[in-house]
């Protein structure tokens, strides 16, 4: 008999060497997991999954009738996520409380929590949301559909939503259809949610499905509240007065299929059912907001105050210091809306207050959206205190003072007196312009005097200059009034403004130091000239604009010839744009959808036109012979269309590099 210390003694070794081997098995084990895992992510040369997700059922069933059932269950053969659900689930008619959307392993979950209406076909279009969970597989344009009564509804419309002001598609609006209703007052769509609903992708098309046979109207919303009813005037809107009745006939497209990037295999003819309108182009905007309400009092210097509203009145608030004597005090500069409106201090003992009160007395929007006189008690603070501001001064006379004695000190020039405060002036003029352009004079605060003697213009003929004509003028459009000197231009003669010392005063007595500019008029061979004859709507009165690549207008002309011409053009790549000035304000307007008015109709020339010197350009442009949605050329769209999900065919790469054949490819088509 061993005893157990014996028995210990030979028993350990045979317990390490069988622990041993059972850890080298597990190393093993593990490492072919590892390798197995890995081999999944292609590293030696495997096939990918390329293969989409696929719904293998449904509860209740596709296309079912008599459905009663609020929740959905869609299945799938693998494993699979929605991306962004909220935004990319479009759900037909539109749920006003949030539907509850997600998935679970193989399968997703839809619970709607409106009631479901009688009779009614619904539509859940998922677009292209969902993919496999592990490659991305998109599944493609799946919509699952069901009826709550005997009928499936199948008739789709579809279109396009662009900006009213400069055609840009509009991303994430909704576009939906109400009944035509049997007389011409309708009001269903401030009045009632809407019936079939969809929403713009990046390309500002939409596709509104299950629609039952009838006569409609359509309208797109950019919907604040989430009721699906235009309420507020805040939210951007586009409407029709065309009556849409779908229909629908069989048709035939061109399918390409492609052997690579750059090599078509097949085109195959594929028929379909083509269902129609298919090209309706609704142009969206916001109205002006015509409510008018105080914002705000801002004092950011303290020469002047300006007061802001939400909208501008043809009637200017009146103003009553309470606690200083207002008689004659302020020069007021207003906006071109009136909706900002600035005053300035005369007097510069109130100008060192650093407290204003005052009681202003001004029209304001009620409860019933009627004008009324308002009165307002408000307190104006200067943002920096006249202590402050007397504290700054001071510090830069101390530094003055103390630079002129070290320049003593050195024994080099020094001032014996402090140098004298200039009113700011800058003058905007390049060393050279065109013949069109002229200098404009800008100052920062209102002036008082102009000294026209002061003033001199020189144009350089030969080696001699001579005094050459000009005119000064103010424009008083905007708040800051900006004085314009206006000469006859000659090409390629160069010119000398020469401004005086105190050709210009401000009503606080500074005044300007002399200044002299020159510059270069440039000659007709370095421009171009652009002549656009406009055919479809001669008669209309139109102004047209010269773009930049940034869509912002260099050039502008009204016409009602449908003529129009513009002179010493840069050679630049330029764009063009066009709009009906309905009301002759000279400006782009927006709509009214009270008044049934649309937004003044914008156009676009599809393609850009590239300058040279010395070139004179005649294009004919009919702004009617496109849609509105392939109007504006793609340089100038800044909302791109986003990018659908596609297989990513890496496995017919693989074959090309490998020289394997197409046919052995998994799943290969």
């Amino acid at each position: 008999m061993r005893n157990k210390a014996q028995t210990e003694k030979h028993t350990a070794p045979r317990y390490r060497e069988r622990h041993g081997e059972r850890l080298l098995w597990s190393l093993l084990f593990l490492l072919f997991l590892i390798s197995s895992c890995a081999r999944m992510g292609q590293p030696d040369g495997g096939w990918y999954d390329e293969t989409p997700p696929r719904v293998i059922g449904c509860t209740p069933e596709d296309k079912a009738t008599g459905v009663a059932a609020r929740k959905v269950y869609i299945n799938f053969n693998e494993y699979i996520k929605i991306d962004n659900p909220s935004e990319n689930v479009i759900i037909s008619p539109p749920q006003i409380e949030q539907p509850e959307i997600k998935t679970q392993g193989k399968r997703i979950v839809v619970e709607l929590k409106d009631s479901l209406k009688e009779n009614t076909t619904y539509t859940i279009d998922f677009s292209d949301a969902i993919t496999d969970n592990n490659e991305n597989n998109p599944l493609g344009n799946y919509t699952y559909t069901f009826s709550t009564g005997s009928v499936i509804d199948t008739l789709e419309v579809s279109g396009y939503v662009v900006d009213a002001a400069n055609l840009e598609p509009v991303k994430g609006i909704q576009v939906g259809l109400y009944e035509k209703p049997a007389d011409d007052a309708d009001t269903l769509f401030t009045t009632t949610p809407m019936l079939r609903v969809s929403r713009t992708d990046g390309r500002g098309h939409f596709v509104i499905r299950g629609i039952a046979p009838g006569d409609y109207r359509i309208y797109a919303l950019q919907d604040i509240d989430g009721n699906y009813i235009k309420n507020q005037k805040s939210e951007t809107l586009a409407f029709t007065d065309d009556i849409i009745s779908p229909t629908f006939k069989p048709d035939i497209r061109q399918d390409t299929i492609w052997r690579d990037s750059l090599h078509i295999e097949n085109i195959e003819r594929v028929g379909y059912t083509h269902f129609l309108p298919d090209d309706i182009v609704l142009r969206a905007f916001t109205e002006q907001l015509t409510d008018r309400f105080h914002i705000k009092t801002d004092r950011t210097e303290a020469n002047h105050f300006t007061i802001f509203f939400t909208y501008g009145n043809d009637e200017m608030p009146t103003l009553r210091g309470l606690d200083f004597d207002d008689t004659d005090a302020f020069i007021i500069r207003s906006s071109a809306h009136c909706d900002t409106i600035q005053y300035w201090l005369r007097d510069t003992m109130l100008v060192n207050r650093d407290t204003l009160t005052v009681e202003m007395t001004y029209h304001r929007t009620d409860t019933l959206g009627q004008l009324q006189l308002q009165t307002d008690t408000l307190n104006i603070f200067s943002k920096v205190t006249y202590e402050k501001r007397q504290k700054e001064k001071q510090k830069q006379y101390d530094e003055w003072r103390k630079n002129n004695e070290r320049r003593k000190k050195r024994g080099q020039p020094y001032d014996s007196i402090p140098p004298t405060t200039h009113l700011e002036m800058k003058v905007q003029a390049m060393s050279t312009i065109a013949p069109d352009q002229n200098i404009h004079i800008t100052f920062p605060t209102p002036l008082a005097k102009v000294d026209t003697a002061a003033i001199h213009l020189y144009a350089k003929h030969d080696t001699l200059w001579y005094e050459a004509p000009f005119r000064i003028e103010t424009d008083t459009t905007d708040l800051q009034p900006v004085t314009i000197i206006r000469g006859e231009w000659r090409p390629t003669i160069e010119y000398s403004l020469e401004i005086d010392s105190l050709a210009f005063t401000d009503i606080y007595g500074l005044s300007t130091d002399k200044r002299k500019q020159g510059f270069k008029v440039k000659g007709d061979d370095d421009f171009a000239t652009i002549l656009i004859n406009i055919t479809g709507m001669q008669q209309q009165p139109l102004i047209v604009q010269l773009l930049d690549n940034t869509d912002k207008p260099v050039k502008q002309t009204f016409t009602t010839t449908g003529r129009a011409e513009f002179f010493y053009v840069e050679p630049k790549k330029y764009y063009l744009r066009a709009f009906i000035d309905d009301n002759g304000n000279g400006r782009w307007d927006t709509g009214d959808y009270d008044q049934r008015q649309q937004a003044e109709a914008v156009y676009y020339y599809p393609e850009a036109l590239e300058c040279k010197a010395k070139w004179d350009y005649t294009e004919t442009w009919n702004p009617l012979q496109l849609p509105a949605n392939e109007q504006k050329p793609s340089a100038l769209i800044k909302q791109k269309e986003q990018k659908r999900r596609t297989v990513k065919s890496r496995n017919l790469q693989r074959a090309q590099q490998k020289g394997i054949p197409r046919t052995q490819i998994p799943d290969y088509q």
